[in-house]
């Protein structure tokens, strides 16, 4: 984590400079969802030292009852950020504090913990997102359809017609992000007719989880403005390719070495023997790490073993690793590893906290990652895959909480607090959507004995 920045008398000079008139105390619940409170810009420091109030049992996942304390919501001035598309508004990251204590159910509290292991050995996990997401306009019967109705190729990735036809809202999008000093460096239409990726500049954990928050936030509401819908579902459609938001992930020293890189690896990928171990936590805890990385019944439309119209869903159904390996659950794009297992709908900061506490492990107990895959994991017969000992990762919610709930290493180490409220909230999801029947079920079925 970077070294605190803004003082209170820089945050007043802030104010001042930017028109500031309120100020969007935010935090997220435990799906990721942004929830917030504005406060008059004279009341800053209020929530900085005390903390905006929330009762807490109207949050999901905040284990709290209407009887309890309140949920404080206190600032983290160095996230404080104008919000380009709501002028006069600033937004800051807040902490959840109840009873003048972190609050062991609040996200980024959870993510602070684990990332104080790094700090007690002077290391900073850093971390690029790449968040990927689909642009729709509400049709006259309420559904979702395309923004740009000629984009329709069967391949559309990187096709410059679709980019071009929607960059009024990605031109804008970006515009905002980078007034608040996000380095953007790279937009494209994805494999799926609507989607795009943006890429930016990497930063410390905390920053990124934040940085991604804000970024959902600036998409849904720029989008709206353009009469658009800015989705983040992790499988919008059944026949192409689902939102994914792949981390790359490196370990810096107090001199900012990357720890993760080695010319001298044997395997001709630039990784050191710590991200060789931490490689093999992450994989050791797969199944589980699942669960929080794919938290929603959607998610595992996107990750199921299959192919999709443009030829491959892009998801990693399959537990290993691999040089530049697009079909692993790990990709090593040298000297660093990418996770590609968490997809657009994720809490980052549960995300984060679950990749350190899996890592972490396979580090303290040096676990071995094996030898690297460096094959087409979608072309592989399940025999040839056995042979080489690779598993798939859950199929269904269901089948990954099973998996997190049964870890007890990783979800002691996230928080049995947080844990056990995620694993009942989705245990939830999942018999609800199991009872649940479908249009295709009454199309199949109603005429068919």
């Amino acid at each position: 984590m970077s070294d605190a920045t803004m003082t209170p008398e820089a945050a007043e000079s802030f104010i001042a400079d930017n028109g500031i008139k309120y100020v969007l105390a935010q935090f997220v619940d435990i799906h990721g969802v942004a929830k917030t409170k504005s406060v008059p810009a004279g009341h800053l420091m209020d929530v900085v030292e005390d903390g905006a109030g929330f009762a807490g049992f109207a949050v999901w996942g905040l284990g709290m009852e209407p009887h309890g304390p309140d949920f404080l919501a206190r600032g983290d001035l160095d996230s404080m950020t104008i919000v380009p598309w709501q002028p006069g508004y600033a937004r800051i990251a807040c902490d959840g504090y109840v009873n003048g204590e972190p609050y062991n159910y609040d996200s980024r509290v959870v993510l602070k913990n684990q990332l104080a292991r790094l700090e007690d050995k002077g290391w900073t996990l850093n971390t690029g997102l790449e968040p990927e997401f689909s642009l729709f306009k509400r049709e006259a019967d309420g559904s979702l359809g395309p923004v740009d109705e000629t984009d329709t190729l069967d391949k559309p990735c990187y096709d410059y017609k679709g980019l071009s036809r929607s960059r009024e809202f990605l031109e804008t999008f970006v515009d905002s992000l980078q007034q608040v000093g996000m380095d953007v460096y790279q937009i494209d239409h994805e494999d799926a007719n609507g989607q795009f990726e943006i890429n930016y500049t990497y930063s410390d954990a905390l920053t990124s989880a934040d940085r991604f928050t804000f970024v959902r936030m600036a998409a849904g509401e720029i989008a709206n403005d353009l009469g658009m819908v800015c989705s983040f579902m992790p499988k919008p459609a059944s026949d192409r390719t689902g939102n994914g938001m792949h981390f790359h992930l490196s370990i810096a020293d107090e001199n900012g070495k990357n720890l993760f890189g080695d010319d001298n690896d044997a395997n001709g990928m630039g990784l050191s023997k710590l991200a060789y171990h931490f490689c093999a936590g992450l994989l050791h805890h797969a199944k589980a790490l699942c669960a929080i990385s794919a938290p929603t019944v959607n998610s595992y439309k996107r990750l199921v073993v299959g192919g999709s119209a443009s030829g491959a869903t892009w998801a990693p159904a399959y537990i290993c690793y691999g040089d530049n390996n697009r079909s692993a659950m790990v990709r090593v794009p040298y000297g660093r590893l990418e996770f590609r297992l968490p997809d657009a709908g994720c809490n980052p900061y549960l995300v984060h906290a679950a990749i350190i506490a899996a890592g972490m492990d396979g580090v303290e107990r040096e676990l071995e990652a094996g030898a690297p895959i460096n094959e087409n994991m979608y072309a592989m017969s399940t025999a040839q895959r056995e042979e080489l000992g690779v598993d798939i990762l859950p199929q269904n919610l269901g089948e990954a909480i099973d998996a997190l709930e049964a870890d007890t290493i990783l979800t002691e180490a996230i928080g049995k607090e947080v844990m056990g409220e995620f694993v009942k909230l989705k245990r939830d999801e999942w018999i609800d959507y199991c009872r649940h029947v479908s249009d295709w079920e009454v199309k199949r079925y109603a005429e068919f004995f």
